[in-house]
């Protein structure tokens, strides 16, 4: 394992200058180490007697789920989830989103292989928050999101994670069928189109994989659960499109309302009021659609329980955005999977541009 990393180092480290890029990929590389150094064999697990028992049945269901990927939605695993890992801490990696304070458009960070991303992603929780604190030091809207599974993209076969095994049956389902799509297909430099068809991908597949166990009571929750999410993007976009209008009319300034002459700090104030406005009306609609849609249910609570900005509502855009593109797509030739994996390998071979057109506005 250590000469693995070691040779990944070797790779990433030429192309990098600075202490604080090469003191980045320096924790990056101890992470996914420790990862490696704490797993074993899955297969060793369950015929160790002293595994306990709701270990084992997780496991189990994620061979299950690892065979239903590759015999039935034509996602290859090629070695992936074969080992298991306790991290002993609740998630694999933290997340840092940016974004300014008046404007829509991400911060992103270049990585070797893989391109530009609209996050950087921390091993250490208190590293994470500590670049955040940076940012939001500059002036940014800043988000750490905590991560239970990732995808290495062939480096090193993925193993099972406790940070997301012992979720319920649907939501392993959903998060294996999203990690290996992105084994499957992955664009360098595209965060949205990638996560889009991994979400779509996961959707389709736990649905199918529903259908095939006989669950209509699980596959009945599964679509309650799914028009919720529906809803939620939905009132999430509403409020990002809302913000992305008042960013433009402003364009850099907006109508002052000051007592004294107008000046940058005023017009700075007077935006942020209004942009304060939109999202509580965001927590406002929110607390309406769950009284008057969803009977009380609490689905987003958490969601809406983190500070509003910008950063936050951009991870549901990068998420969910194009994902109605991809259900088209996979709506054209139902079950067809070898099918719809050309068909986003063809958009992959388009520019980014003409690929979010495609999915956008249809072909």
């Amino acid at each position: 394992m250590k000469a693995a990393c070691t040779g990944l180092l070797l790779i990433i480290l030429p192309g990098l200058t600075g202490c604080g890029t090469v003191g980045y990929y320096a924790q990056a590389i101890r992470g996914q180490y420790h990862i490696l150094h704490r797993q074993e064999p899955i297969a060793r697990l369950l015929k160790n007697t002293n595994t306990a028992p709701v270990l084992r049945q997780r496991l189990e269901l994620v061979l299950q789920l690892r065979n239903f990927a590759e015999q039935d939605l034509g996602l290859d695993a090629n070695g992936h989830y074969l080992h298991y890992a306790d991290l002993q801490r609740r998630f694999a990696l933290w997340n840092v989103y940016a974004t300014p304070e008046f404007s829509l458009e991400a911060r992103s960070w270049w990585y070797p292989v893989v391109g530009r991303l609209e996050y950087q992603g921390y091993f250490d929780e208190r590293k994470a928050r500590q670049y955040a604190g940076r940012l939001a030091a500059k002036g940014y809207d800043v988000h750490v999101g905590g991560v239970p599974a990732y995808s290495t993209l062939g480096w090193f076969r993925d193993p099972v994670l406790n940070t997301f095994v012992f979720a319920d049956d649907l939501e392993l389902a959903d998060t294996l069928f999203h990690e290996l799509a992105h084994q499957r297909l992955f664009v360098a430099g595209d965060t949205d189109f990638n996560e889009a068809m991994a979400t779509a991908v996961a959707e389709a597949g736990v649905e199918q994989w529903l259908r095939s166990t006989g669950n209509t009571a699980a596959l009945a929750s599964y679509q309650r659960a799914h028009a919720h999410k529906e809803q939620f993007v939905a009132l999430v976009t509403g409020a990002r499109d809302q913000l992305k209008k008042l960013y433009a009319r402003a364009g850099g300034t907006a109508r002052c309302t000051c007592v004294t002459p107008c000046g940058p700090d005023c017009v700075g104030q007077e935006l942020r009021r209004r942009k304060e406005e939109a999202l509580a009306g965001l927590r406002r609609d929110y607390e309406a659609m769950k009284q008057e849609r969803w009977h009380g249910a609490r689905d987003y609570d958490a969601w809406f329980g983190l500070p509003l900005n910008n950063a936050l509502l951009n991870t549901v855009d990068t998420y969910y955005a194009l994902v109605p593109g991809f259900r088209r797509m996979l709506a054209e030739a139902p079950g067809d999977w070898p099918r719809f994996y050309r068909a986003a390998e063809a958009l992959a071979k388009l520019s980014k541009k003409q690929r979010h057109r495609r999915l956008t506005d249809g072909w």
